[in-house]
């Protein structure tokens, strides 16, 4: 669950932007299901992305909140909560805080980051379960942002700028390190969602590397279908695991700052 809203949140970051799109309102939901060789395709779990308004210390910003849980039907096999925060300001549309709480199973995790843009140094501090809370103080490019502010890296995009096939790379602050991840765009595609019907998508194949961007581990490969609209939201995700895949797609939304011209009649 914690690679797949991951993996959401990453997915619409595909190119760096002068803008974002942020719409308080805004709410994208996701059904996330699972299936092996001798498993049925099976729903386990659900993804929300929520986007508001929020003013602290008389500054705007826009909060935006990514949470995954396991369906209560498997919550005794496996009890997940995922919460991930992020305040982005409003007039740089730079992201100023970043707050993650993760709960799965037994398993705990929680961090913090503070960006300082003015000096291009970003402050990180983190924390499991039994063990004392680190911190890292790292140098912050244009390119590297927590997982919710690079899911709105692409919303403003223009389709045709893409280039099939034509590799690039972003950079994604994770605890005490950059991972690197690295995308290319395979064209545009038609592709069906379950319960919502069929959608123009721009379908891409991304991976989640090392600090160095080159080695990849097993499950970190994973295709994308966005709406090829200006609103450019995640529709479907398809990742490999150890045994089977796991797929997230969108089964509701609302508040969207466009109409959604990509669902086909």
């Amino acid at each position: 669950m914690k690679r797949l809203l991951l993996t959401i949140l990453l997915l619409a970051a595909a190119l760096p932007l002068a803008a974002q799109l942020y719409h308080p309102g805004e709410k994208l939901l996701y059904r996330v299901s699972y299936k092996a060789k001798m498993f049925p395709n099976t729903e386990v779990g659900a993804v929300e992305v929520l986007t508001s308004s929020e003013r602290t210390n008389d500054r705007s910003f826009y909060k935006v909140v990514g949470a995954g849980r396991t369906l209560p039907t498997y919550r005794w096999f496996f009890n997940i909560e995922d919460i991930y925060s992020v305040w982005v300001d409003t007039l740089s549309l730079r992201p100023q805080r970043f707050e993650s709480d993760i709960r799965e199973g037994d398993y705990t995790f929680q961090s913090h980051y503070v960006y300082d843009w003015e000096d291009s140094v970003i402050y990180t501090r983190w924390r499991s379960r039994q063990k004392p809370e680190r911190q890292k103080q790292m140098a912050l490019t244009p390119e590297s942002m927590d997982p919710i502010a690079l899911f709105f890296n692409l919303r403003s995009a223009n389709a045709e700028d893409f280039r099939v096939g034509e590799p690039a790379t972003l950079q994604m602050v994770l605890q005490d390190t950059i991972r690197h991840l690295r995308y290319r765009y395979l064209g545009r595609e038609e592709k069906r969602i379950r319960n919502m019907g069929r959608f123009k998508t721009l379908k891409f194949e991304c991976q989640l590397g090392t600090t160095e961007g080159y080695s990849f581990t097993d499950g970190t490969v994973f295709t994308v279908w966005i709406s090829d609209d200006r609103n450019k939201i995640p529709l479907y995700i398809e990742s490999p695991v150890r045994i089977g895949s796991i797929q997230a797609y969108i089964s509701s939304y609302k508040g969207l700052k466009y109409p959604l011209e990509s669902l086909m009649k």
